[in-house]
């Protein structure tokens, strides 16, 4: 295992962050906020305790799950686009670098600034309502879980994309509006039985619910499953990682 070269790729994905702090950094914390401005303090305040849980507090991991799958995925498919943009790809194919090292550099270092992202809007959130963790080591689990998957997703998404439209596409067309209808606002329990049955096809519910029952012991689905799909998504990922660099599907034409 070549260390130095993950390093090097880590370190330089890393310091891109630094560059373009307030679109990396600042301006989703900023954008969580208003959701707990708007939803937990002033809409919440008028909503019924779902589950025993205040709505302000049940929000939380929605909204934490929100920007975590949306900047995994926009920080990895980025960080390998740049290098094909520039034609720079071809020195990282050329060099002694394995394709483990390099999906090591870029996705570790997007799964790195999603899970600062996480915790800083978890900070936040502390701001305008209370909540409690009751499962906190199983809430950093979830949390390192679903930014590596979504990560290694974006990865994908980065290798398959030849323009820059094509890298907001899955994250502003598929993603968000599956986070958005996978109970970031509410428990699926909620609806009717009919939509209870479609909603359990989205599989951002399983991600949001098992992140839920880590924080406060309620889930709509079985944790197990939650962390079972999860895991299976990641499995999807590698697999497809590993034949992208088999067949140097758009990497090497």
């Amino acid at each position: 295992m070549n260390f130095y070269a993950v390093k090097a790729i880590y370190k330089f994905e890393m310091a891109r962050t630094w560059r373009t702090l307030m679109q990396s950094i600042a301006s989703p914390v900023m954008s969580t906020s208003l959701y707990f401005v708007v939803f937990g303090s002033a809409i919440g305040s008028r909503m019924v305790e779902i589950d025993g849980i205040s709505y302000g507090a049940f929000i939380i991991p929605g909204l934490i799950m929100l920007s975590l799958l949306s900047e995994s995925i926009s920080n990895a498919s980025f960080g390998i686009y740049f290098p094909k943009f520039s034609g720079t790809i071809y020195e990282l194919l050329s060099a002694p670098v394995s394709y483990v090292e390099v999906v090591l550099g870029y996705v570790g270092a997007a799964a790195t600034k999603s899970i600062v992202l996480g915790i800083l809007i978890l900070l936040t959130a502390r701001l305008f309502v209370d909540y409690e963790i009751l499962h906190p080591v199983w809430m950093i689990s979830f949390l390192v879980l679903t930014a590596v998957t979504f990560s290694l997703f974006g990865f994908i998404i980065g290798i398959w994309a030849d323009g820059f439209e094509k890298l907001q596409i899955v994250p502003m067309m598929i993603v968000t509006p599956l986070t958005f209808l996978g109970g970031s606002f509410y428990s699926i329990k909620m609806l009717p039985e009919v939509w209870q049955t479609v909603t359990l096809f989205n599989p951002v519910v399983y991600l949001i619910s098992g992140f839920r029952w880590s924080f406060y012991g309620v889930s709509d689905v079985s944790v197990t499953v939650s962390v079972s799909m999860t895991v299976g998504f990641m499995l999807l990922c590698l697999i497809g990682i590993w034949w992208i660099f088999k067949t140097g599907y758009r990497l090497k034409s």
